[in-house]
């Protein structure tokens, strides 16, 4: 088989026009460094930011000239708008860093909230779930549901009771995350009993159709599916259920933020400029309907290098932290390109179980004790806007 070299892959990607027709997207720098790992080929296109959304077909072009490569067994290729100080785009202005919450006690260590917490009036609360929490993004392919398993086992790492509700379901990944087979049993034919692994119960749509069962429900049934599988489960005392949303702003995310007390919401986002124009749109989705925003993650932060130890940023890198500062949003933590997190993730055995005491474990452990800090500052704000009425 042909060994891909990067030396390669850069006459192949000469190929392809820049915009407008002008040179290749080589000649004209646009290109980033190219990684090559396990015969895929990861790199991204820099392309200015006003005419970012127009760039996809370039993007595409790029990634089919290099998958036709002889020995390619794949290629991820982003596009990137990053300002560059040369006039890409005008500067965001910067604003104030949020002031640093006093530290509080491990996770362990505090009381869970005794009620969902919620800003809103006439959302139903799900008996014997003290704090609901939703991980989302604007955008599908930037890790949201690895992301949120492994907080939902960080967040299990540091004491608490957890559960997770996929809420994807047209593409529900609870089952193969977390290594769960079978079908889940029923409470006097009525109530669903939800599955379990690593000491997380889980109920997932995929639990009750067939793998490759296509889904083609219309948001009604839709909704009426995630309520049943939120509210006709025999979920037991949880201290936090971690909702994966599905990807984008659409029925399923509304339901979710409009009829659920949802304590706060995780937004997951990658570096590129791109990646963060979604993420925006589910931060003010949640904005609107007074959903209180955790923090972001930003996966797929930077790349270390195995056999050198190099560092490469292969989709830009600080973005969603540049991003949380701007918005007065917690950052909550750089989760990096690693091969172990998705072979442990294919593998149905988390990094957080696989590999505890990695670097990268510990890296969610910390994310998910962010969270959980947020979580509990803002069931303080919410109490404390309750008006006390004294008796004389």
């Amino acid at each position: 088989m042909m060994s891909v070299t990067k030396e390669i892959v850069t006459e192949r990607l000469k190929t392809v026009n820049g915009p407008d027709f002008t040179g290749n997207i080589v000649d004209l720098g646009m290109v980033s460094e190219i990684f090559i790992a396990d015969s895929k080929v990861f790199f991204s296109i820099t392309v200015p930011a006003a005419r970012a959304q127009e760039m996809e077909p370039l993007r595409a072009a790029a990634e089919r000239v290099v998958k036709a490569i002889p020995g390619v067994a794949g290629a991820v290729v982003a596009l990137t708008a990053e300002k560059k100080g040369g006039g890409m785009e005008a500067p965001v202005p910067a604003r104030p860093a949020p002031r640093p919450a006093p530290p509080a006690p491990p996770a362990a260590a505090r009381p869970a909230p005794h009620a969902p917490a919620s800003h809103s009036s006439g959302k139903r609360g799900v008996p014997g779930i003290e704090a609901i929490i939703a991980v989302a993004s604007g955008k599908g392919g930037v890790g949201k549901s690895t992301t949120a398993v492994n907080l939902a086992l960080g967040l299990a790492a540091n004491g608490l009771r957890v559960g997770v509700l996929d809420a994807d379901i047209y593409g529900p990944s609870m089952p193969k995350l977390l290594n769960i087979h079978g079908r889940p049993q029923t409470v006097d034919g009525k109530i669903l009993k939800p599955m379990e692994n690593y000491g997380l119960k889980v109920m997932s749509m995929g639990f009750l159709v067939d793998e490759e069962t296509p889904m083609i429900w219309r948001g009604p049934m839709v909704m009426s599916a995630l309520t049943q599988m939120l509210r006709e489960v025999e979920w037991g005392r949880l201290d936090v259920l971690v909702v994966d949303m599905p990807p984008g702003t659409g029925d399923a995310q509304l339901t979710m933020a409009q009829q659920v007390p949802l304590a706060g919401a995780v937004i997951v986002s990658t570096p590129q400029d791109l990646a963060l124009i979604d993420a925006r749109k589910g931060l003010n989705m949640f904005k609107k309907v007074d959903v209180p925003l955790l923090g972001i993650v930003e996966n797929m932060s930077y790349f270390i290098a195995p056999d050198t130890g190099k560092r490469y940023d292969i989709f830009g890198h600080g973005g969603a932290r540049r991003e949380a500062e701007r918005l007065g949003v917690t950052f909550l933590g750089e989760v990096p390109l690693e091969m172990g997190i998705r072979e442990s993730s294919d593998a149905g055995e988390p990094v957080v179980v696989s590999k505890p005491d990695s670097a990268t474990a510990k890296t969610y452990r910390d994310i998910a004790a962010k969270v959980w800090d947020r979580v509990n500052e803002e069931r303080g704000a919410a109490e404390a806007a309750v008006p006390s009425i004294v008796f004389e």
